[in-house]
């Protein structure tokens, strides 16, 4: 007896799986032929707020990115407000999986080009729920991320650094993790480690006047400059949110050292940064 060929999918349910998956690995892929240098300063504020997060951000080649998460029934979605949250629109599926794919395309880089690549995360949810869920999810990517110790860091592709409601007492009491914590300008004036806070990060409307109308004033500017000398006295980074999103101002923190430079605005701070001399 001829038995017909059936031209359907022998395993249907697996498909949007399989499709889902190839998205991604694609997705995330640097175009070949077309490397983008790696601009180690730029972060990408609330990055999750561009078409394509994290993606349009690589390819413009930031090398910190912002993501915002909220603890969801047990998953851990990205957006700025709880209403914002949409199924599917996962730490792991927008930032950890095309991560991962990125650093095992450039041999245990996200660049071609070596380069410290930055996740914060930024908690709008319970600190302690939300840490309970992102741990493991962590752990299962440890093969790509940064591993801290009470005494020691040992760097990988991807350091990840949480902020906003931080657990802060749960993560410093674990002998490893694979995140550290985001500090205020506070964290300065105490022997806090360096392997706990590596990063220091505030409003700067909280601790400067200027709002990006004229020249930064000269008292402004040596505050700016001796809190950027503290902070890497001590072998931390430096970042400020809600400065003005201009050329004036990314120009001011360029110069003061300021290791982060807060931007929504991609291909601005790109153009600006990419006309600048090359630093030693």
């Amino acid at each position: 007896m001829n038995r017909s060929v059936s031209s359907r999918p022998r395993y249907p349910e697996l498909l949007p799986v399989l499709l889902g998956l190839t998205a991604v690995a694609l997705a995330a892929a640097e175009p070949a032929g077309h490397p983008v240098s790696p601009l180690t300063r730029a972060h990408a504020h609330n990055d999750y707020e561009h078409p394509r997060p994290l993606l349009d951000a690589l390819d413009h080649g930031f090398c910190s990115v912002e993501a915002d998460i909220h603890w969801v029934d047990g998953e851990l979605l990205v957006a700025h407000d709880l209403h914002q949250t949409r199924p599917g629109r996962t730490l792991e599926a927008l930032y950890l999986k095309p991560l991962r794919q990125r650093a095992q395309q450039h041999g245990g880089s996200i660049y071609a080009e070596t380069a410290p690549f930055t996740l914060l995360i930024d908690f709008k949810s319970d600190a302690q729920r939300t840490y309970t869920t992102l741990k493991p999810l962590l752990e299962a990517y440890r093969d790509i991320l940064t591993e801290f110790r009470p005494d020691s860091t040992r760097t990988n592709a991807v350091t990840v650094i949480l902020s906003g409601n931080r657990p802060r007492d749960a993560v410093a009491a674990e002998p490893v993790r694979y995140a550290a914590i985001d500090g205020r300008l506070g964290d300065l004036s105490t022997q806090v480690s360096v392997h706990l806070i590596p990063l220091v990060s505030d409003n700067w409307r909280s601790h400067f006047r200027w709002r990006g109308a004229g020249p930064l004033a000269a008292a402004e500017r040596e505050k700016l400059a001796g809190i950027v000398r503290q902070a890497h006295q001590q072998g931390r980074r430096i970042r400020f949110w809600a400065i003005p999103d201009t050329p004036d101002a990314w120009r001011e923190m360029h110069r003061a050292g300021v290791d982060l430079i807060n931007t929504d605005n991609l291909s601005g701070l790109r153009a600006f940064l990419s006309e600048l001399p090359a630093e030693d």
